[in-house]
C-alpha cells in the first residue's frame, strides 16, 4: 500500500463513481475518492484525508478528460452545493444511476436476479425544477447577494440562474435584490439572529404557468411590501427552455399569482416558519400532474419534477395493475399525489401523512378533484398503521399498499404490518436505494416477490434517484 501524506500531490485514474457521483480512483490497492472526478478522466489530485484502506482527495486538474466529461453549464457548478454531476453527461448519468440502484439491491438487498426496466430519462434535463429556496446574505464586500450554499457548508454562491431552475426565477430574483436594495431592507444573519429576509422562495405550475413568490422573513412584518409586489408584477419573467416551449407547457405564459410573507423569526437553520402572510392573490398556486389539479403552498411538498412524476406516478400505478375493486393503502402520501392518482382506478384510497398540513392539502385535493373514495390520516406511518390494525383486531386488510418514504425508508414495524394486512401487491416508491434495498429484503423475507424495478432520474445533474418497485405476494 503506497504511503500518502495529506498535501501530497499525484496523478489518479479515476475508474469508477461513488455513491454521491465523486470519482474513485486506485493506487497500489488504495482507493480514493474525489469531488468532481469523472470515470474515465486522468486528474492530478491533492491528498486531504487518509485512512487505513481509503482516502480523500481534492481535484487539482483534469490532465486527460474522460469521454463522458462536459462543460457544465453554470459557470459556479462546482462550487455550489445544487449538482453534483453538471461536468457529466447525461447520458453518462443515466446509466450510472441505473447501475446504482442495481448495484444496492445486490450487495445490501441480496437479490441475485434483478427484473430492471430502462431507467426513465428526462427528455430536457435543465431548468426543470418548479421550486427554490434561495438565501440571501452578504459577500465578503458586504454586497447583498442570493443563490445557493456551497456543498456542506452555510456559505453563498452568488447566482441568480441557476440552470436546473425554472427561467422566470433570473428576473424574480433580480427583482427582489433590486427592492431589498432600493429600500435598504436586510438580508438574515444565522450568526447574529438580525436582518430581515432569509431565504426566496419560489414556486411554478409547470402546466398552468402560475407563479408564486414567498420572502422567508425573521419578522412580522416587510417594509414597503406594496412596492415589492409592483416591482414583482410588472417584471419580464415569461421565458421558455431551451428549444422553445413544448405543446401544453406553458414557459411563455406564466405569470405571478402568490406573493406572500412566510414568518421564521426562530434561531434555526429550518428554512419555513409556520404562519403565512399573504400580500398579493392567494397564499397557494395551482398544477397539474395528469388528469388531477393540485393546490400547493409554500408549505406542501410536491414533487421538484413534474414532467418526471407523472412519469414515475403512471409507472406506480402500472405496477399496482389496479381493476376497479380493490383497497389501496398509500403511506407516506404527502398532499395525496400518488393517492389519488390512485384513487382513479381504486375503490378506496387510505393515504396516511404525519404533516398535519399536507394532510389538509389531501383532502382538499381529493375534494376539489371529485374524488369520494378518499380517505386520509395525520400521524406516522409507523404508528397509525399498526394502531389501526390493532384497533380492527387484525382484520385490517389491504388489497395494494404504496410507501414512498423519506430517505431513511421504513420503520421494520410499519413492515411488519404491511406483511400482516396481507396486501397482493406492494408498490415502493424510493429515493434513497441503499434503504430500499434494505427493505426489500425483509419483505421478500416475509412472502413477497420482487417482479418488477425501474428507476426515475427526477434529479438530473444530481447524485439522487428514484425508484418504483413492484412486489407480488408469493402464493401459498
Amino acid at each position: 500500500m503506497p504511503q500518502l501524506e495529506k498535501g501530497q500531490e499525484i496523478s489518479l485514474k479515476i475508474e469508477d463513481m461513488g455513491t454521491d457521483g465523486e470519482g474513485i480512483g486506485r493506487l497500489d490497492g488504495y482507493t480514493l475518492f474525489v469531488k468532481d472526478a469523472l470515470e474515465g478522466d486522468l486528474v492530478r489530485v491533492k491528498i486531504l484525508k487518509t485512512k487505513k484502506r481509503y482516502g480523500y482527495a481534492r481535484l487539482l486538474e483534469v490532465i486527460e478528460p474522460s469521454p463522458w466529461r462536459v462543460t457544465p453549464k453554470c459557470d459556479c457548478a462546482r462550487a455550489c452545493g445544487g449538482c453534483q454531476l453538471q461536468h457529466c453527461s447525461y447520458e453518462k448519468q443515466l446509466i450510472w444511476k441505473e447501475k446504482k440502484v442495481r448495484d444496492c439491491l445486490q450487495r445490501i438487498g441480496g437479490f441475485a436476479e434483478i427484473p430492471m426496466e430502462p431507467i426513465m430519462g428526462m427528455d430536457k434535463p435543465y431548468h426543470y425544477r418548479n421550486k427554490a429556496q434561495f438565501p440571501v446574505g452578504y459577500d465578503k464586500e458586504g454586497n447583498l447577494v442570493t443563490g445557493f450554499y456551497a456543498g456542506r457548508t452555510h456559505s453563498i454562491i452568488p447566482n441568480t440562474d441557476c440552470a436546473i431552475q425554472h427561467p422566470c426565477n433570473h428576473a424574480i430574483l433580480e427583482t427582489v435584490l433590486s427592492f431589498m436594495k432600493t429600500y435598504h431592507i436586510t438580508a438574515y444573519s444565522e450568526k447574529t439572529h438580525t436582518g430581515l429576509v432569509r431565504h426566496i422562495l419560489t414556486r411554478v405550475g409547470k402546466y398552468t404557468g402560475e407563479v408564486m413568490v414567498c420572502l422567508i422573513i425573521n419578522g412580522n412584518k416587510l417594509p414597503h411590501s406594496e412596492k415589492l409586489v409592483e416591482s414583482l408584477l410588472s417584471c419580464p419573467i415569461n421565458g421558455t427552455e431551451e428549444g422553445g416551449a413544448e405543446e401544453n407547457v406553458l414557459y411563455d405564459n406564466c405569470q405571478i399569482k402568490s406573493i406572500c410573507l412566510n414568518i421564521n423569526q426562530e434561531k434555526t437553520n429550518r428554512i419555513l416558519g409556520n404562519k403565512i402572510v399573504p400580500l398579493y392573490g392567494q397564499t397557494y398556486i395551482e398544477d397539474k400532474i395528469g388528469d388531477i389539479t393540485y393546490r400547493i403552498s409554500p408549505l406542501s411538498f410536491y414533487q421538484v419534477n413534474p414532467e418526471q412524476t407523472h412519469k414515475l406516478y403512471t409507472t406506480a400505478l402500472e405496477y399496482a395493475d389496479l381493476q376497479g375493486d380493490e383497497v389501496v393503502w398509500d403511506l407516506y402520501c404527502g398532499i395525496g399525489t400518488i393517492s389519488l392518482f390512485l384513487a382513479q382506478k381504486a375503490a378506496k384510497v387510505c393515504g396516511v401523512e404525519i404533516v398535519p398540513q399536507a394532510i389538509e392539502d389531501a383532502r382538499d385535493n381529493a375534494r376539489r378533484n371529485g374524488f369520494t373514495n378518499a380517505e386520509f390520516f395525520v400521524g406516522a406511518a409507523e404508528d397509525v398503521v399498526p394502531e389501526q390494525y390493532e384497533k380492527s383486531g387484525g382484520a385490517l386488510r389491504a388489497d395494494v399498499v404504496t410507501i414512498d418514504p423519506p430517505r431513511k425508508g421504513c420503520d421494520e414495524k410499519l413492515l411488519r404490518t404491511v406483511v400482516q394486512m396481507e396486501p397482493e401487491k406492494i408498490v415502493y416508491v424510493s429515493c434513497d436505494p441503499a434503504t430500499l434495498a434494505r427493505d426489500l429484503k425483509y419483505l421478500c423475507g416475509e412472502g413477497y416477490e420482487l417482479k418488477r424495478v425501474r428507476a426515475c432520474d427526477m434529479f438530473g445533474h444530481s447524485g439522487h434517484v428514484e425508484t418504483v418497485v413492484g412486489l407480488q405476494r408469493k402464493s401459498m
